[in-house]
Formats: structure tokens, C-alpha cells, sequence
């Protein structure tokens, strides 16, 4: 694609002082890799690996951005085999102690990939799994429109990311990028590292005009930033035409072939392999060259060029309805020895080599020294480090998490659903103004059928400007009504946005200087669909709400396809999360309340609660309540479960015990009384976390050394002392395994029961009699776990 080239900056900037700055931060993130594997004591036989050729190819585009562009607030996600460039910036910034320098991949040191929570530099967004790192900066930018529209916050803020162009296959960008919640994000930039190799390849063909027409399709301004000036100056020669046609039509592995030929054979190779027509003026143009340059001018992209970046970077800022994605053609290995090889994604510089680059590069009494106080190169990193300094904002506006209640009450006495017990409680908390104000849900075109509706009429639905909306006949009483006041995000069907949005919400006091309280709802099955994004977020820190909803196989007239039953074992098995499953109404709006209070907690973590559409009569718990301390109750619910029934009175005491979560509970009660009948006395546990109970144990046992504790006296009083030995039969509308556990922390045998087949439609008692999660399954559970060989 031909280039006009493009015009100068709008301020004056000192290239030649940035060029020294580019060159010292690639020779430090290059000798960091370096220095990591090959003089660092190792401790094992693994390779620590980095990547010199991918960080090299960056480096340009960083020097841009963080020594000019950027300002105060701005917030940046580093393609994460960029890392090194960016940790050897925040170094010259003065953000990160030299003694990082040499930990890179070592333990406490600074991370493989940038790490918000673990890397001891400040970094904006974690990265990592590629294509997440480019989204995240995207639906931060839906959240900065969000924050400005509801709380009194400066604007001006902006948003990069920094991605590889082999990101671009990851199908998660494009959902990103379609989705209506990110239309005309002004304030958002993406550069695209486009040096047309991936991890194992040089990438055949030339894509970016196909993606230049979907980034314009989508509202975006595209700038591509191809070659550099000394082509340009080559082009605009006698005969330069025929020279920008043969590199334009040239394949990317003939393109990277000549960077590591001598001139004397790219000039052979670009003139001979030309259509007839241009040989003439390809000989003409190439002419007035020697062959010493040549390999210079063929490599003049313009990526590299600090002027053309600089100048793309003030474009972006032109129209401040559009986002901006810039195409920066480079070389990756740029300014190495290994530029433009085919393979040297993971390739590791020899020590003569690290040593020809250390007299070019490096300051010659100090390796890792930065600048002298007083040159021009320590007076523009100064200056950049006093325009960043996020010290001078204003502190975030928090909640406080006192001021959300603890319940509303009064407790419903009809048969509710823990869906709808859900929805009640955001209903009650709409009225809540100090802390409603500060809620925000959001849902993947659900939120209706997840119980969001309640919420949505009284708070509204978020636009960034008020939309006309017509009247529909027979809506019923839903009102969608988008405005700039509105609190619900509704997002196209993506989890993956979904996720990503709760990401970001989380970071609200962190990246936006207001704290959130971010709700969300999904379907339960397709929590695994936005798996990916789920661990991206809370490995980031990010603390939200979400409900899975409806679960299991309880919605058996959806089928297989619409049944979830390893999700509950997800929730128990992320750190940040902790999963909940409960079954009364009461107890799912403690467990909703208590989820916002922590997630503002500055040790708090993400809460995931797993509900179902089945109604579920209240009178066991009501009569439990009635005959409990409530405070007492609340805290056993909270710390994972309580004793909801006991063996019938009269009868020969606790022969089993059931436990059971969620929706299994009817069933569980159900089959005591059918145990009665044969004179076996059940009694009956409510699991309202299995996490909460798992990590119990694990504080029982000294096992867990670190995380979120739990009381291990729970799991003393969800059991008698008579009751060790007893068999216990547990019930779940999951995975059998994610409740297997409570036979050693009951001291029981077990008998797990649980959805271990894909599902049926069917009735729902059809369905709890084929998986034997019927009443009936469960009592002959009990019954044979009695039995005894003589």
C-alpha cells in the first residue's frame, strides 16, 4: 500500500536527543534477556528464554510514546513479549531500582510478561495471553466514558494498546472491536507492531489492507506508518515509483529475505525479480546508491522512524470521536544482529555479539548506567518522568463498605428461585443511593433473562448520549431507556467482553480514580466461553460480581448444550474468586451484599455466584431462622454452610448426612424423608460455598500458606462428634468431584453424586432420576452407603 509521507510534528522535538534514548533502551532490554540466561546462576535445567527480537521491534514506538506522547493519567498495555523495553523505561524514568535490571524471569523479580500485580515497576495492564492485553485498554476506555458521564473526573485520559500484528488472529480482538459498547472511544489508540513474523514463521501474506478496511468499517482512523524517510527520499528519485511498487508487491518472506543480504545482492534481487517494464528505473533509482547503503535503505521502515511515529501519535489526536489504529511497519530484531531471521522469535544473542552491541550501545564505564545529570538525554527522561507522575492526581473516590447493609428484608415466605432472590436484592439496592451510584452491571445481551430487568428500569441502561427510543407494544414493564445516567453496560454476545469489561470495572479506582461496584451476569454454561478472560482479570486484581445463572442441569428443558456442570470446579479452582451456590433467598442476598462489601476491600477479591431458576420453597430456612441466632446463621452461610435440618426427633439419631448445594437442596430434603420412612435418621447440610469449606480445610491442615483464609471451625460445626464415620452423601447440579472433599474434612465415607454426562431435555424430574439426582437416587445413595460386607 503506497504512503504519502507524513507531516512533521506539531511541536518541536528533539530527535536526535530521543534517537540516543532509543538506542540505550534497546541495549538494555536486550542485556537484560542476556544477562538472565547466560550469567545468572539458573537453579534448574529449564532455559529462562525472553525475547530480543520482539522487544527490539518496539522499541521506536515506546520511546515515542513514553518520552514525548504521553501525559499524567494515560494509561499503556505493553505486548507482552515487549516487557524488557518497557521495564529498561520505567528504569531511565527513575520508576523501577536499578537492581531489577539483572531478576528478569527471576524469582520476585521482574515478570515475563508485565504484570500489574507482581512486577515491581508500575505497569498500566497486565498482558500475556496475546490478544487480551490489547482488549483490556479498549473497555477501559468504555469505563473512562462511563466514570466521566457519572462522577465529577477530569477528561483527557487516554488509552493504548500495544499488540503484535500476530494478535491479530486472535478471534477475541474482533469481538472487541464489534462490540457496540465501543463505538467512538476517542480517547483509545492501538499500535500494531506489524513486522510480519509470528512465533514460528514469517507470515506469507501482506494483510494490512484487509485489516484496514475493517478497522474503518468499525469507525476507526487508520494510520499506516510504512517506510521511513530515507525511502521516502528514494522514492521521490527518478524512477522511486517503480522502488515503492516492487516493495509494495513484494511478499513478506522475500521482503525479510533481503534484510540480511549485502547490497550488492539486494540490488541483484530487488532488480532481477521486478516485472520487465521496471528494471530500467529500478536500475535508475538504485544507481544512486552504494552498495553499502543499500542495506540500510531497505530496512527503512517506518516504525523506526521517531519523526513518523511522533507525527501518527499527534494524528491520533486529531478527531476526538474516532479511535485510532496505527499500523507501524518494523523489523523484528530491529538494530540487531538477528533482524529479519525467520526464526529468531526465541533467539538468544552469542556473547561476542552482546559485546560488539555493548561498545555501539552502552555507556562505556557502566553498562546499565542511564544518562549523566545534565545531558540532554537525563533532561528529556526527567521531563517525561514529571509529566507521568501519576503522584499529582487527585486520591480515587472509594466506597465505603460500611455503608452496604448486611440485608433488607423482610424474608420471603413464597417459593423464590435464588435467580430471582438475586434480582430482588439489586432491586433493593437501586434505593440505596451512596452506594447505587456506584454500582454498575453488565451483561452479553442476558441481562433480562439473568434477573438484571428489576435493576435496569429503576437505574437505566448506559449511551453515551441519550437515544430516542420508540415505543413497543405489550413490553411489558421493562423500560430501556439509554442515557448518559444509565448504569447498566449492555454488551453484544461476547463472555469474552464480558469479562473484560468486569476487568476493568474492577480497576476503577486503580485506572480511573473512582472505585465501582461492578456486577455482571452470564449464562452459567458459557462461563468456560469467556474463561480465558475471566483469569486475565482477576490475575490483573481486579475484584467484581458476577452471577452464572441459570446452572446445572436444573434448566433441563435447554438440553445438554445450555447444562453446565464443570463451572462450579472453575470457581473453586481460580485464585481471586471465590465461588458461592446458594439456595434460599435470604441467603443469596447476604452472599450478594457481602460480595460488594469485599470487593472494595483492598484484599478483596472477585465473587462468582452459581444460581438456578428453580423455585425453591423457604419454609425449612424460615423455621431454621425462627429457632437461630440470625447473626450466627448469616456467619455460617458466609463461611461456607450450615446444618439445615437434623434426624427426625424420636427416631435413632444421624445414620447418614446429606450435603447438598444449591438446587440439590429440595432433593436433599426430600430424600430424608424418604429415609425416614425406613427409619433412618438424615441430616440434612446446606453448601452455600464449597470454596469457602475447601479452603477451611486447607487452613485446618496447615496447608494453606497464603491466599484467602478461612475459619476452619466451620467445618466443627457443620458436624457432630457422633456423626465421624457416618457415610455422607453429597449433592451437587455440577461436577461430583468439586464436593468430594467434605469426606475428609468430615471425617466420613462418601458417596459423591453429581452430573458426570452430558445432559437431556426433559422434565426435571426426568432428568434428576436419569443422573441420580433424584430424591429416590439419593436415599438408596444413603442406604447402600450403610451397607457393611459381614
Amino acid at each position: 500500500m503506497a504512503t504519502s509521507p507524513p507531516p512533521a510534528p506539531q511541536v518541536a522535538v528533539d530527535l536526535e536527543t530521543l534517537a540516543a534514548i532509543q538506542r540505550r533502551v534497546l541495549w538494555l532490554a536486550t542485556r537484560m534477556i542476556d544477562y538472565a540466561n547466560r550469567e545468572r546462576p539458573k537453579g534448574d535445567g529449564l532455559k529462562v528464554g525472553g525475547h530480543q527480537a520482539s522487544s527490539a521491534s518496539m522499541v521506536t514506538a515506546m520511546t515515542a510514546l513514553y518520552f514525548h506522547w504521553l501525559k499524567q493519567g494515560d494509561r499503556v498495555a505493553v505486548k507482552p513479549h515487549a516487557s524488557p523495553v518497557l521495564h529498561s523505561i520505567n528504569y531511565l524514568l527513575g520508576r523501577l531500582d536499578r537492581e531489577y535490571l539483572t531478576t528478569l524471569r527471576d524469582f520476585g523479580g521482574l515478570q515475563s510478561y508485565p504484570s500489574r500485580t507482581k512486577d515491581p515497576d508500575p505497569i498500566d495492564f497486565s498482558t500475556g495471553s496475546v490478544g487480551l492485553g490489547a482488549a483490556a485498554p479498549l473497555f477501559a476506555s468504555v469505563v473512562d466514558r462511563y466514570v466521566g458521564a457519572h462522577f465529577d473526573t477530569p477528561p483527557g485520559r487516554r488509552f493504548v494498546a500495544l499488540l503484535g500484528d500476530a494478535e491479530l488472529d486472535e478471534g477475541n480482538v474482533w469481538e472487541a472491536l464489534a462490540d457496540p459498547a465501543a463505538r467512538g472511544l476517542g480517547q483509545l489508540t492501538w499500535i500494531v507492531d506489524f513486522n510480519r513474523q509470528s512465533l514460528d514463521r514469517v507470515i506469507p501474506g501482506v494483510r494490512s489492507q484487509e485489516f484496514t478496511h475493517v478497522f474503518r468499517d468499525h469507525g476507526w482512523q487508520v494510520e499506516i506508518v510504512k517506510y521511513g524517510s530515507q525511502l521516502r527520499e528514494a522514492f521521490a528519485l527518478d524512477g522511486g515509483s517503480a522502488l515503492e511498487r516492487r516493495i509494495d508487491e513484494m511478499a513478506n518472506p522475500e521482503y525479510q529475505s533481503l534484510l540480511r543480504k549485502g547490497g550488492g545482492e539486494i540490488r541483484k534481487l530487488v532488480i532481477d525479480g521486478a516485472p520487465q517494464r521496471d528494471r530500467k528505473a529500478l536500475k535508475s533509482v538504485l544507481g544512486a546508491y552504494e552498495d553499502a547503503a543499500l542495506p540500510r535503505l531497505i530496512g527503512d521502515l517506518g516504525g523506526h522512524d521517531l519523526g513518523d511515529m511522533i507525527a501518527a501519535l499527534e494524528r491520533a489526536d486529531a478527531d476526538p470521536e474516532r479511535p485510532t489504529v496505527i499500523f507501524a511497519f518494523t523489523i523484528k530484531g530491529w538494530g540487531l544482529p538477528i533482524a529479519g531471521h525467520p526464526m529468531n522469535h526465541s533467539a538468544l544473542l552469542s556473547g561476542p555479539q552482546i559485546d560488539e552491541l555493548r561498545g555501539e550501545l552502552a555507556d562505556p564505564d557502566d553498562e546499565w548506567a542511564g544518562f549523566a545529570d545534565g545531558s540532554p538525554e537525563a533532561r528529556i527522561c526527567r521531563a517525561s518522568a514529571e509529566r507521568l507522575d501519576d503522584g499529582k492526581a487527585m486520591p480515587p473516590l472509594l466506597v465505603d463498605p460500611y455503608a452496604i447493609p448486611d440485608e433488607f428484608g423482610p424474608i420471603t415466605t413464597r417459593p423464590t428461585s435464588s435467580q430471582d432472590a438475586w434480582a430482588r436484592a439489586l432491586l433493593d439496592l437501586s434505593g440505596v443511593d451512596e452506594i447505587a451510584r456506584h454500582v454498575v452491571t453488565t451483561s452479553p445481551d442476558v441481562s433480562i433473562s439473568t434477573g438484571l430487568g428489576g435493576w435496569i428500569n429503576k437505574r437505566g441502561v448506559f449511551s453515551p448520549v441519550v437515544e430516542e427510543v420508540f415505543e413497543i407494544e405489550d413490553a411489558g414493564p421493562l423500560r430501556w431507556e439509554p442515557s448518559p445516567q444509565g448504569q447498566h453496560i449492555e454488551l453484544g454476545i461476547s463472555e469474552m467482553n464480558l469479562f473484560l469489561l468486569l476487568g476493568q470495572l474492577g480497576l476503577g479506582a486503580e485506572l480511573h480514580g473512582t472505585q465501582l461496584l461492578p456486577v455482571g451476569t452470564v449464562y452459567d454454561p458459557f462461563v468456560c466461553r469467556g474463561l480465558d478472560a475471566l483469569i486475565y482479570s482477576v490475575y490483573s486484581g481486579a475484584r467484581f460480581v458476577f452471577a452464572g445463572t441459570p446452572s446445572g442441569v436444573s434448566l433441563s428443558r435447554e438440553g445438554g448444550a445450555h447444562q453446565s456442570s464443570i463451572t462450579a470446579s472453575i470457581g473453586m479452582e481460580l485464585p481471586g474468586v471465590t465461588m458461592w451456590e446458594p439456595c434460599f433467598a435470604l441467603e443469596t442476598e447476604w452472599v450478594l451484599l457481602h460480595g460488594l462489601r469485599d470487593i472494595v476491600r483492598a484484599d478483596g477479591e472477585a465473587h462468582y455466584l452459581r444460581l438456578s431458576t428453580t423455585p425453591i420453597e423457604q419454609d425449612s430456612f424460615a423455621a431454621l431462622l425462627e429457632r437461630s441466632d440470625r447473626a450466627a446463621l448469616r456467619d455460617d452461610v458466609l463461611a461456607g454452610g450450615y446444618r439445615l435440618v437434623e434426624a427426625e426427633a424420636g427416631g435413632t439419631g444421624s445414620r447418614v448426612v446429606i450435603a447438598a448445594c444449591g438446587a440439590m437442596v429440595p432433593q436433599a430434603l426430600l430424600a430424608r424423608d424418604l429415609l425416614a420412612e425406613e427409619d433412618i435418621g438424615a441430616s440434612v447440610i446446606n453448601i452455600t460455598s464449597p470454596d469457602r469449606l475447601f479452603r477451611a480445610l486447607r487452613t485446618r491442615t496447615g496447608a494453606l500458606r497464603s491466599g484467602r483464609l478461612s475459619d476452619p471451625s466451620i467445618l466443627e460445626r457443620l458436624t457432630l462428634p457422633e456423626e465421624r464415620g457416618t457415610p455422607l452423601v453429597t449433592v451437587h447440579d455440577a461436577a461430583p468431584h468439586a464436593l468430594a472433599f467434605l469426606g475428609a474434612a468430615f471425617g466420613c465415607p462418601l458417596i459423591p453424586l453429581g452430573v458426570d454426562r452430558f445432559g437431556q431435555c426433559g422434565s426435571q424430574p426426568a432428568v434428576y432420576e436419569w443422573l441420580d439426582l433424584s430424591a429416590e437416587a439419593i436415599a438408596e445413595a444413603a442406604i447402600a452407603g450403610l451397607w457393611r460386607p459381614e
